[in-house]
């Protein structure tokens, strides 16, 4: 036999997920491989009929302390990691009665999905898996003479093997195997450390490790130069990782990160008070809209600037009727996102083959804590989600003027958007509508101005006299260093301007804002959005 190769004469079988496991044990069986179990994992074999040594007659002790207890045992271990070419292990084995395992086959205890069900603390804690992660590391270790099985998607990969190779298994699979053995056991880890810091309130512990499950591996990047691939974590934030998808293409590096940008920023509206539409582009919003139906809030939504809106993503926080699936498809759209969808609009929708659908069941609440991540040359920074809201904060009226009751709803409205637009960060809205956006711009000035065009833009291809940013508020994710910027929205036609306030030169935004007859609010917040 190459020297490549190796024979699997005894597999230890030891899983929580038992999904496709009789089947597989069967076939090693066949092939005249002696099977070891523990616990559950054994009684479930020995039901089958399958012939099944328990793992407490190969060690010599039995299963103790509920189960804590059982092989973490030099009988285990020592037949894991001894080196078949190295006559000290050999000796070592022989003389201590150890049998070589060839085969190790271990999915661990479902700790992610017992915090996922939001599970006691003690509940939690004894779902954290010991024995598993142990053997599953010495056999990755010793991946020289053993083959360690992590994930039961990979057991036709074992078994065609062991076909073609008359009972034994290559170098390369065995390789293949290890380094996904160590990556589970990596997110395992990642994901119990991350629950002690969360259960601890430590936002940041000394060591921060990350894990995910791939999703699916993506055709590129944000470019087709660069490879990519998507993966979840134990977190289960409804959007995007949850969501089915319905029909349509297989979604790209950039489809995923407009619908998460999208999808969050329709949360902020809460569904039984209105319907809203969210349309993005290149992560901002370039439409957003709210009204009675959601076919009135895309209607709303589009008019802001339906130039930006072909090959957008369209997001909902209502489940997608008829109506508004109706409106939605006559512009070329790449992604609908919605909580649910009635048959009717799926049918709708299902006319534009290409176009994806995604049911993602629920919002994400926008008050949520959790982690937000971006890499850097050599680390990556991690900070708490934004999980500040507008209806939340106490606004202060700063100016003569306090605002209508109208002009505050808007404002309130254009604050929830600010915090979803790259900064700096303007934000214009009339009647339940954004009307001008002016985004990722160096100076906050500039991005007044634009959003001031974007209005006027919007306005000529509706057909109307005058900008739609006459009579509207503004928003400013951060304060107006100067009051240029402040200005530049009063000669836009902008009546009233919510912002967070705090710069050195507060007295003089706020004496400008007398000046031109707006009312002003401050929140005491920033959105600051990078």
């Amino acid at each position: 036999m190459p020297s490549d190769l190796k024979r699997v004469t005894r597999a230890l079988l030891s899983v929580s997920d038992k999904t496709g496991l009789v089947d597989f044990a069967r076939a090693l069986t066949e092939r005249g491989v002696e099977l070891v179990s523990t616990g559950g994992t054994q009684k479930t074999l020995a039901e089958a009929g399958l012939p099944v040594m328990d793992v407490s007659d190969l060690t010599g002790f039995p299963e103790m302390m509920d189960g804590r207890v059982k092989t973490l045992h030099p009988a285990v271990h020592g037949g894991l990691l001894g080196v078949r070419a190295n006559p000290e292990h050999q000796a070592a084995m022989l003389a201590h009665g150890i049998a070589q395992i060839d085969l190790l086959v271990v999915n661990l205890y479902p700790f992610e999905a017992t915090i996922a069900a939001n599970r006691p603390y003690d509940d939690c804690i004894e779902n954290i898996d010991i024995g598993g992660p142990a053997m599953i590391r010495a056999a990755a270790k010793n991946h020289g003479d053993v083959a360690v099985v992590v994930d039961g998607q990979d057991y036709a990969a074992v078994l065609d093997e062991l076909a073609t190779h008359d009972g034994a298994l290559t170098r390369t699979l065995r390789r293949r195997l290890a380094q996904k053995a160590y990556a589970r056991t990596a997110a395992y880890d990642a994901a119990i450390s991350n629950w002690f810091a969360a259960e601890l309130a430590d936002p940041t512990p000394p060591f921060r490790a990350l894990g995910g499950a791939i999703a699916e591996v993506l055709r590129y990047g944000e470019n087709p130069h660069q490879t990519a691939a998507f993966y979840r974590t134990p977190e289960q934030r409804p959007g995007v990782s949850t969501a089915r998808q319905v029909q349509g293409k297989q979604l790209s590096y950039n489809n995923i990160n407009d619908t998460d940008a999208a999808y969050e920023a329709v949360a902020e509206f809460a569904p039984e008070k209105s319907a809203a539409i969210v349309i993005v582009k290149h992560a901002n919003p370039c439409g957003v809209g709210e009204g009675a139906t959601l076919r009135e809030a895309y209607g709303k939504a589009l008019r802001c600037d339906p130039v930006s809106a072909f090959g957008g993503i369209v997001a909902m926080n209502r489940t997608l009727d008829a109506d508004a699936a109706k409106a939605i498809v006559e512009v070329f759209t790449e992604v609908i996102i919605a909580p649910d969808a009635t048959d009717e609009a799926i049918a709708i929708v299902a006319a534009k083959k290409n176009l994806r659908l995604l049911l993602a069941g629920r919002l994400p609440d926008p008050r949520q804590g959790g982690l937000t991540l971006r890499t850097v040359a050599g680390g990556f920074l991690a900070q708490s989600r934004d999980n500040a809201v507008v209806d939340d904060m106490d606004l202060t009226v700063v100016t003569t003027r306090a605002p209508t009751e109208r002009e505050l709803a808007d404002l309130r409205f254009a604050f929830r958007v600010a915090k979803h637009v790259k900064s700096n960060a303007i934000v214009y809205v009339k009647d339940g509508a954004t009307v001008g956006f002016g985004a990722g711009q160096m100076s906050r000035v500039d991005s007044s101005r634009i959003a001031a065009w974007k209005a006027a833009e919007a306005a000529k291809a509706a057909g109307l006299p005058e900008t739609l940013a006459k009579g509207s508020v503004v928003a400013s994710d951060a304060f107006f260093p100067f009051a240029d910027g402040l200005l530049a929205a009063a000669d836009a036609g902008a009546t009233a301007v919510i912002q967070p306030g705090g710069s050195m030169r507060d007295d003089e935004v706020i004496k400008a804002a007398n000046e031109a007859g707006l009312a002003m609010v401050f929140t005491g917040h920033r959105h600051f959005r990078h």
